[in-house]
Parts: structure tokens; sequence; C-alpha cells
């Protein structure tokens, strides 16, 4: 039994014995591809760069790039602040559309935001001395403001008619931006090394070129990191101001002979300003176009009327 025991334990120990080094030589060659994969910029982008001076070639080649940075960026991505656009429209009904206007315009201004658009609509009302106002705002105010905002507009009114609430996660976005704007970065840093070391003119202008482009794709990334910047610090809040709406009885008999009577007059109207357009319309044909002819009509009777008396006595004469 003894022995049985010792066969497996001397058996167990060669097993373990072989299996490190092989763990040893998997982790090393995953570590070296790791580094061999980020330590240089790729031959396709020295080739697309027109790259043919060995010696500039060798000196990217041997500038090495630590891991430790790979680490670092995984931990600050980890503690980034999420990024989400927040906007919102709310129709609110009020009783004066101009005063509760003045009332959002100090509470967007209270709040260290401020108005982009403001906009006042009339229309028509059953009492016409008194047309109704719509207020139409945007406002844009900071995002952890937005809730507080939202509570004090609804406030202003009497009711809220409606009311959207959206939000847009940016976060993945806003992170891969930063990651492609240090790679470019990175990339930049490495071709205007290649340019300093390249030995012939033809290599140099062809890493210009490929540096432009670089430089050209930095700048659109920075300029969408800024507008997702812009529109996740800032929230926008489209506020509609409406006064009451009047409740009509649209049943009964009364209302539809008031109805008809309202229908007959509107007609009445509109047949009579016809009319009255149809005249102003036809003035000035009148006064240009008939008078003269009639004027010229005239005066061709009156010739005509003038030379038959002379031929009527020459005729008799000659009959003698």
């Amino acid at each position: 039994m003894k022995y049985t025991s010792l066969l497996v334990l001397t058996a167990s120990l060669i097993v373990l014995s072989a299996c490190e080094p092989a763990r040893d030589r998997v982790a090393k060659s995953s570590v070296r591809s790791e580094s061999e994969t980020a330590k240089t910029v790729t031959e396709d982008q020295l080739q697309r760069a027109g790259v043919s001076d060995p010696a500039a070639k060798q000196s990217i080649s041997n500038q090495p790039v630590s891991l430790k940075d790979a680490d670092a960026a995984n931990t600050a991505s980890q503690a980034f602040d999420r990024k989400i656009i927040r906007n919102a429209n709310l129709t609110v009904e009020v009783t004066s559309p101009s005063d509760s206007q003045r009332k959002i315009v100090s509470i967007a201004e209270s709040h260290q935001g401020f108005v982009v658009t403001s906009e006042a609509t009339q229309r028509a009302s059953e009492d016409r001395t008194k047309p109704e106002v719509t207020v139409n705002l945007v406002v844009r105010v900071p995002a952890a403001q937005f809730n507080q905002v939202m509570e004090e507009i609804r406030a202003v009114g009497a009711r809220v008619i409606q009311e959207k609430v959206t939000g847009q996660d940016v976060t993945e976005e806003f992170m891969d931006l930063d990651a492609r704007i240090e790679n470019q970065k990175a990339l930049e840093l490495q071709f205007l090394e290649i340019m300093k070391r390249a030995g012939k003119v033809d290599d140099a202008l062809s890493v210009q070129r490929e540096l432009a482009e670089v430089r050209t794709e930095i700048e659109k990334l920075e300029g969408r990191r800024r507008f997702l910047e812009n529109q996740s610090s800032l929230s926008t809040i489209n506020v509609t101001l409406q006064p009451p709406t009047q409740i009509v009885n649209a049943t009964g008999f009364w209302y539809s002979v008031r109805s008809a009577f309202s229908d007959g007059f509107d007609v009445a109207a509109d047949i009579v300003l016809f009319l009255i357009r149809a005249i102003v319309a036809l003035l000035p044909i009148l006064v240009l176009i008939v008078l003269p002819l009639a004027l010229l009509v005239k005066l061709g009777l009156k010739v005509v009327r003038r030379r038959r008396p002379v031929a009527e006595p020459v005729s008799a004469t000659a009959s003698e």
C-alpha cells in the first residue's frame, strides 16, 4: 500500500512539474504578442506613407510602448462620468402667457441657464378684441439643474397639458472618441518622428500628406467630442405657454340656430367683400380702356353727323 501511494505521489509531482513550464511559455508568448501588437506603427500605415528608408522604419520600430498606459486607460474608463443628453418638451396652460414667459426667463437665469429663442404668436378667438397669445421658448440649463427647473416650470402654470422627457446615453461614444483621439495623436507623433529621420524628399512628402490626414481626423473627432460635451452638460427644454381653452357646448337646438345664423352672416359678408373687390379690380379697366374707347366712339359719331347734311344738298343740285 505504501508503495502504491508513493507511486501516485511521484506521478503527480511529475505532471505538475511538466505543466508549469507550459504555463510560463503560454504567459510569456501572450505578453510578447500583446507588446508586439501595441509596440509600433503598423506596417500598412508605413507602406501607405511611402516610407522606404530603413533607418526611419528601424527607429520607429524600436520605440516601446508600456502596457501600464493601457491599464491606466482601462481604470479611467471604469471611473468615467456618464454622459447623458436630456431634453424635454413641455406644454403648460397659463392665465397670462406674457407674464409666465418672464417668470420662465428668470427661472432659467437663476439656475445658470439661458433662453435660446422666445416667440409669441397671436391667434383669433371668439372675443376678437382679445386675441389669444401662445408663447414658445427654448431654454438651456445645466444638466444637474434639469429636474429642479422642470419642477419650477410646472409650478408656473395652472396645469400641464403635455410633457415629454427624453434621454440619450452617449458615454460609450464619448469614450470611443477619447480613445480614437489619443490613438491619432500618438500616430501624429510617430509620423513626425518618421519625417525627422526620412532621408529622401519623396518619403518626407508622403509622410506630410499622411500627417495632414491624421490632423484632419483629429479635428473632426475633437469637434464631435465638443458637441457631445456641450449637449450633455446643458439640457434643452422646449416650453409652450398657452391660455386656457374655452369649452363650448356644441350640442342643442339653440346652438345649431346660432351656428346657422353665424354661417349665413359669414357667407353674406364674403359676397359683399367679393363684389367690392370685383369693383375695385374693374375700376382701372374702366378708366384706362373703356372710357377712352367711349370717347373715341362719341367723337367719330359727331364727325359722321356733320358730314351727312353737306352731302345731301349736293346730291339734290345734281339731280336738277
